[in-house]
């Protein structure tokens, strides 16, 4: 598994977190992501970067980059078959929007959409799917991911969130 190097600024975040209990994972009913958008939580602290009708927008609090981000529907779906009509658009439709809004904030030189469906094709969540959207650079891979497998992290979740936000469109 590949490790994460969060830059030492990223320990306020931790302390912050566990001092106060307010991290987003609360238990319940439902899925993660269903327990995460129905927690009460702000959208800022739980990282959600925007909200329709059907699915919602989240930071990937475990991010292969900085600007990753998850479109996945509101309520708890494992099959592309089983998406109602109107969620499936608008799962696309947010897809399009989260690679605008990573292309304005991050100007990337590529951008990965993707879907990983069921445990053996690595989703992590395969009772909810969703879609990942993180901008790639050419060249952004280097000696740290190769040899010791860790990412190094350059920009707080909560520095990504407010980027984004401010520039989804519509």
């Amino acid at each position: 598994m590949l490790d994460r190097l969060w830059a030492g600024w990223r320990s306020d975040y931790v302390s912050a977190h566990a001092e106060t209990g307010s991290a987003p994972l609360p238990d319940g009913e439902g899925s993660l992501f269903e327990r995460i958008l129905n927690a009460g939580y702000s959208d800022r602290e739980t990282y959600i970067v925007h909200r329709g009708s059907d699915c919602f927008v989240i930071l990937n609090r475990f991010p292969y980059g900085t600007g990753h981000m998850l479109v996945l529907p509101n309520r708890a779906v494992g099959e592309l078959g089983s998406l109602k009509p109107d969620e499936s658009a608008e799962l696309w439709q947010l897809t399009q929007q989260a690679v605008a809004a990573i292309e304005a904030v991050y100007r990337p030189d590529g951008v990965n959409v993707g879907m990983n469906l069921g445990r053996a094709a690595g989703a992590g969540v395969p009772d909810h799917l969703h879609m990942h959207c993180m901008p790639r650079w050419a060249g952004d891979t280097n000696f740290t991911t190769t040899i010791a497998e860790i990412r190094v992290l350059p920009e707080p979740l909560d520095v990504t969130w407010t980027k984004l936000t401010d520039a989804w469109p519509g």
